[in-house]
């Protein structure tokens, strides 16, 4: 293919890491206005691809041509010169600036040295209003105060502000409510009509059908295949990226479902009103509710990561109090958090340290730890899960999302937890690590734990729970049993209008 027709052309593009090859003769070619998928399983080479063509890597061989030029060696700077722009899941932004300060940090308008607020504002206006949220967010906001979506067109603005001609859209609708997507795939269809080139990134393929042209596969650093939107389907583009057809439906209807091992009742605090829920051995509970409703302080107030003001917990029948996560994990809990390099994982250790965290007390002695238990315990875990790491030593920051994520589950499984609590367990990790996510759950629940599913993402929730739990405005507002889910009985529980906007434009 010809490197003068493209906005991009990279030209078998090899990138080795100690122990691994990254990328492997990779031919990638974007057109001008054309709208890319770029799909794989997590580790497949998607983010080393797209780190080469912003310059925060450099290719170990292969050639980069942006409309038509060649680039001897990519850089940020030269990369965002040449109008090539990156809108990533975790945003680059800095909450304490406002909005025009944001959209124009480091191209700020001045005259003899000082820095006109005035001028400022009005040109982070003008680019606001080319994406039509001129009268929606003001250039004056803190960006503290804007909703996920808004901080997301916030970046989008500060790409146009620079000319970005090619914008890359890694994970984009990971944290967003419907209404919010509905807004982002507006703004980049209109960005794709205005010739802007698009790079689109999502675990979540439905989205590329809405979005993309094409769709380009990576499996294990190669190219696998590339597709027409319009010629191909999910289960295909499925099929190439893990090599084998995926479960559409996991609910397994056959556990043996015990008693209660949690419940909560009236659980009050300064996000939570009056919450109650049950979670039973062999069960899992899905918690469905929009964002900002609450699911993800209800799970830090079970845990004890946040207080509570009123309201009571029972463990396995028994009253607790749970005042700190270290008393959770000796009563059973494990919590695998939304934010897991944040909050679920010590990135600078390898993965032994990591599985072996919660357990360092039962595997020690006097204050000496059995270094061959340590050792023991982490290999069974890293078997049982299929965690891909070159070894026990290596540092976790190291490892793709998906296997960061099977450590975190590692280390409770550890602890023989009996109630596990996981908040989007499968946010930003690829289909083939969900199905394994999932099988665990299952597995999980087989065993007689108990399992409390958090997810925004409806169809996993119906595809797996025993009943969901509905959250909306920080209350418990409803329960639906596995035979009677549906998407909209679902979403109109978590809206407080059951006739609202919402609920019908999910149904067009």
């Amino acid at each position: 293919m010809s490197t003068t027709e493209n906005a991009i052309a990279m030209v078998g593009i090899n990138k080795s890491f100690p122990g691994v090859q990254a990328l492997k003769d990779v031919d990638f070619y974007l057109k001008p206005g054309e709208a890319k998928a770029l799909v794989g399983e997590n580790g497949a080479g998607k983010s080393t691809l797209i780190k080469i063509l912003t310059g925060a890597y450099s290719q170990d061989s292969g050639e980069i041509f942006v409309f038509g030029k060649k680039i001897e060696k990519m850089t940020p700077i030269i990369s965002e010169q040449l109008g090539i722009s990156a809108v990533y899941q975790n945003l680059v932004l800095a909450n304490h600036l406002t909005v025009a300060e944001n959209i124009l940090l480091g191209n700020e308008p001045s005259k003899w040295g000082f820095v006109s607020k005035k001028t400022m504002f009005k040109e982070a206006e003008k680019v606001l209003d080319k994406i039509g949220y001129a009268d929606v967010i003001s250039p004056d906001q803190k960006l503290s105060e804007l909703t996920a979506a808004q901080q997301g067109m916030v970046a989008i603005a500060r790409a146009l502000s620079r000319n970005a001609r090619i914008m890359i859209f890694d994970e984009p609708t990971a944290v967003l409510a419907v209404r919010e997507v509905k807004e982002l795939f507006r703004v980049i269809k209109q960005l794709k009509e205005n010739g802007i080139s698009i790079i689109y990134i999502s675990h979540r393929l439905e989205e590329i059908f809405e979005l993309c042209d094409t769709a380009l596969v990576l499996k294990d650093g190669k190219v696998v295949g590339e597709r027409e939107v319009s010629e191909t389907n999910i289960d295909e583009l499925i099929s190439m990226m893990v090599g084998r057809e995926i479960k559409k439906d996991l609910y397994n209807p056959n556990k043996n479902i015990g008693k209660e091992v949690l419940r909560i009742e009236n659980l009050s605090n300064f996000k939570l009103k009056n919450c109650s829920l049950t979670v039973r051995e062999g069960e899992i509970v899905g918690l469905y509710g929009l964002v900002g409703s609450g699911r993800t302080e209800l799970s830090r107030a079970i845990f004890g990561a946040d207080p509570i003001d009123s309201g009571k917990i029972f463990v396995e029948g028994k009253e607790v109090k749970i005042k700190s996560p270290s008393g959770a994990i000796k009563l059973g809990l494990g919590l695998i958090p939304e934010d897991r390099r944040q909050h679920g994982l010590a990135l600078k250790l390898n993965v032994k340290h990591n599985i072996n965290l919660p357990v360092y007390e039962k595997i020690g002695k006097m204050g000496f730890i059995s270094l061959s238990k340590e050792i023991e315990n982490a290999r069974n875990f890293v078997k049982i899960l299929s965690i891909k790491t070159p070894s026990l030593k290596q540092i976790v920051s190291n490892l793709s999302g998906g296997n960061q994520q099977k450590v975190v589950v590692a280390k409770w499984l550890a602890s023989k937890s009996k109630v596990f609590i996981m908040d989007e367990p499968t946010n930003g990790i690829d289909v083939g690590a969900k199905e394994e996510i999932y099988e665990l759950m299952n597995n999980l629940a087989m065993e007689g734990a108990g399992v409390l599913f958090i997810s925004s993402y409806m169809p996993e929730l119906m595809s797996i729970c025993d009943r969901i739990v509905v959250m909306r405005e920080g209350k418990v507002v409803g329960e639906i049993p596995h035979e009677e889910f549906s998407e909209e009985k679902i979403l109109s529980m978590a809206i407080k209008n059951n006739t609202s906007e919402e609920v019908r434009d999910k149904n067009e």
